[in-house]
């Protein structure tokens, strides 16, 4: 392709046509320009979706793909691993909580949703629980807190990872109260916890607030429950000889 050409398509923010343009099959004058423009979309389609993965803050890499599926994972009636997959919730602003024991897949069930998420254009962010805790309080301290909740207003899709592992501080739990507040039926949420929900006032001290919480998570929400061994240490113990 010649420079000019080169430049043209610079101007008109065709970022791949210059590298493609030759592998694109001519038949006629139509067919190739839709192809080609066709090609040039996907490609801009699949780079938005990587730049969002990694403004996202995925802990892992994990894809839905590589999940095994199976009887430990307990849907409720409203939904099945289909529907899941296609995301749908997101759009409703709906809830999607993952209940029960550690090692069961729940992490990366929530990682691989949410990576498929910003693939489909999708907002997302990934936070520890007791990160995203740590990062309100020291907000909180430094007299920011309105400018760090402002972080959401264009997101999507919220992960809260591993809910119920670190118990919170009274003012931790008030400020991620508030943001929950914030989200109540303007985003998603998807929650990984070990603990039922009976027991999160073991995290979040004021009874109260705990049931306050809850209620705002579970209104709109999918419910999946996790059983069996961990995979973690099923694993790790197959490495070993009997």
């Amino acid at each position: 392709m010649s420079h000019h050409l080169k430049e043209m398509c610079k101007s008109l923010r065709l970022a791949y046509v210059a590298d493609i343009y030759e592998k694109i099959p001519f038949e006629e004058p139509s067919q190739y320009l839709e192809a080609l423009f066709q090609q040039e979309f996907e490609l801009r389609e699949a780079a938005k979706g990587e730049r969002l993965i990694k403004k996202a803050t995925f802990m892992n890499d994990k894809e839905l793909e590589s999940f095994r599926w199976g009887s430990q994972v307990k849907f409720p009636p409203q939904l099945d691993q289909e529907m899941l997959i296609r995301l749908d919730f997101i759009s409703r602003k709906e809830n999607v909580i993952l209940t029960g024991s550690p090692g069961t897949g729940k992490t990366h069930i929530a990682t691989g949703l949410g990576r498929e998420a910003c693939r489909k254009g999708y907002e997302v962010r990934f936070y520890r629980v007791a990160d995203l805790v740590e990062l309100l309080e020291k907000a909180w301290n430094e007299g920011k807190l309105q400018s760090f909740r402002n972080k959401f207003k264009k997101v999507d899709l919220i992960i809260l990872d591993e809910m119920g592992y670190v118990p919170f501080s009274k003012d931790g739990a008030e400020l991620l109260f508030q943001l929950v507040t914030d989200w109540y039926e303007q985003k998603s949420l998807i929650i990984t916890s070990n603990l039922e929900f009976s027991q999160w006032n073991r995290i979040f001290v004021d009874a109260r607030l705990t049931a306050a919480l809850v209620d705002r998570v579970i209104h709109h929400a999918h419910i999946l429950s996790f059983s069996g061994d961990s995979y973690r240490v099923t694993h790790a113990l197959s490495n070993y000889p009997s």
